[in-house]
This record gives structure tokens, sequence and C-alpha cells, in this order.
């Protein structure tokens, strides 16, 4: 890991008070002696309860049904109920959730969950899942919070060095393939149609200069929500036959791009297919888009982390 430079000691107090937009260090004393006086009793045992419960589902999330039945789903409803007049100790309202919800989860933590790609969990990051919820930190930016931008930073950095991608890359963290598709069309739109001269952040997509999506027909269905989103429309759409592993044809990709008009265009590649983990073969596709003056797009989500290894 990186080693972050160690803060700088106070400077010497010169006498009045400090600036507004100079928080006064001697205020911002958060070592773990100062919380410890400060935290209230209760809340320290009820963050240690809630741990408890989850450290529970975890030890038995082998032993439990994958997914929930009609019946459970019944009892939670009943069992969460209309909305109360009266309040309840936080320990109490922590034990109705958990006792309601955890017998109608999805054992997507277990060993036997197979229903989709989903991302598990290390303990590690469960447990710095509890620290992150705790510090509430506002992470939009460097002025909501320093210490969420300079982390991002950090672990930007760490990817860019494990999947080989240069670190002149830009790097965004998003919330799954929803997320990464939309925020890269996004970028992908961007540029094509800058490309052709026009500005979409001021003008909008109306008038815009059509955009052509050239895409393998087995797609991830969050290219087609990610397009209608950004106000391309799903019809933008060209699929592209696949093999029986669902790869491009770059001949038929070659063919598509070729069939249609000029202009702007974004050629979308996969890098792990959903179903058979195959990828596009890059090194001939790449150059076809390119020939054409088009963006490619590669949705990673489900193989790109291979690079890793």
């Amino acid at each position: 890991m990186r080693q972050l430079p160690s803060a700088a000691a106070d400077p010497p107090t010169t006498g009045g008070s400090p600036k507004p937009d100079e928080p006064s260090r001697r205020r911002r004393d958060y070592s773990a002696a100062t919380r410890s006086k400060e935290i209230d009793i209760d809340t320290r045992e009820l963050l240690a309860h809630a741990a408890g419960r989850a450290a529970d589902h975890l030890a038995h999330v082998a032993d439990v049904p994958v997914f929930p039945s009609e019946d459970a789903l019944d009892v939670l409803r009943t069992a969460l109920g209309s909305l109360d007049d009266d309040g309840a100790s936080a320990i109490d309202t922590i034990d109705q959730l958990a006792d309601a919800v955890a017998p109608a989860l999805v054992a997507s933590a277990g060993p036997r969950y197979f229903g989709f790609v989903i991302g598990s969990a290390l303990d590690a990051t469960v447990a710095a899942d509890f620290l992150t919820a705790a510090w509430d930190q506002n992470s939009y930016n460097h002025v909501t919070s320093p210490a969420a931008a300079v982390v991002e930073e950090i672990a930007g950095g760490w990817l860019e060095e494990l999947l080989g991608i240069p670190s002149t890359a830009s790097f965004g963290f998003v919330t799954g393939a929803q997320g990464g598709n939309t925020v890269s069309l996004a970028a992908a739109r961007h540029h094509v149609l800058a490309q052709a001269g026009w500005d979409v952040e001021r003008d909008g997509v109306n008038g815009a200069p059509r955009v052509r999506v050239v895409a393998t027909a087995e797609r991830h269905a969050t290219i087609d929500r990610a397009l209608r989103l950004l106000g391309l429309g799903a019809a933008a759409l060209e699929p592209v036959p696949t093999d029986d592993q669902g790869r491009i044809r770059v001949d038929e990709l070659a063919r598509v791009l070729s069939s249609g008009p000029s202009g702007p265009t974004i050629v979308c590649l996969q890098a792990g297919n959903v179903n058979s983990g195959a990828f596009d073969n890059f090194a001939a596709a790449f150059p076809v888009a390119h020939q054409r003056g088009a963006w490619g797009h590669v949705d990673g989500a489900f193989g790109l982390r291979a690079a890793a290894s």
C-alpha cells in the first residue's frame, strides 16, 4: 500500500480566533481517546449489536434456503405492517428489522447461490462498510469530503495498476454494470457528437446528429437501458451476429458498419459474455471500428477482472 504523508504539526498560535474559512484543528480533535469520551455508551452497544446480527446472518447463510418462499414474504409484510405512531428503542428497531427481513433474504452471500453474476463481499469489506456508514461522508467531491476524494484517487490508481490500464486514463467508481455502461456511453456520446461539431452538454440531444450504436446481439441488457437513459434510444442499436460462444463476428461487424451511413458511431464490445464468459476479439474488432471513425466501448463488467490474475 502507498504510504500517505503524516499530517503536519499544528502551527504556533498567535492569539485570536481562526479565520472563518480555516477550521480550528483544536476543535477537530478526532482522536480515539476523545471520541471514546464523547460517544454515548448506548451507541457503542447498538453498533456492536447490529454487527452481531450481521455476523449471525453470515454464519448461517450456507444453511438457509437460497430463495425465500412466498410464506416468508407474507410474514415479512405482516411483521413490518403499517407505519406505527409509537417509537421504539434503537436496539428494538434493529431486532425487529433483522427478525422480519432475514428469513426472506436471498442468500446471495452463500456458497449455493448461482442466480446472477453477483460480486461477493469479504469479511474485511463488510467491516469497512460499517466504518464508512458511521463516518457518513458526503463523498461528492474534494470539498464535501477531502479524505474520500484522496481514497478514491489512490484506489483508482491501484485498479489501473492491477488491470494494466494506462495511468493517464480517467476513472470513476459506479454502482454496477448499469452505472458503468451508462457513464461510459455518456462519454462516448460526448466524444462522437463533439467530433461532429455538436455540444451535447450545452444543446442536448434534440436536433443532434443521429448516433449509430453497433453492438453484439448478445450484449448485456444494461446497454439498451443506458441508451434510453441517455436519450439516444434503443432504436439506435444495430445488432451484430455472434458465434456459438457469444463473441461478436468481426466479418459481420464490418458488414454492419459499412451498410449504414457515416457519422457519429459507437461500437460496443464485451470483455466477458454474461452467459459464456467469452471475450470479443478486440485485436481484430477495434481496427474495423476505427476505420469507420467509431468510438469503441468495452463492457468489462463480467470479465475485465481477469486482467488482474
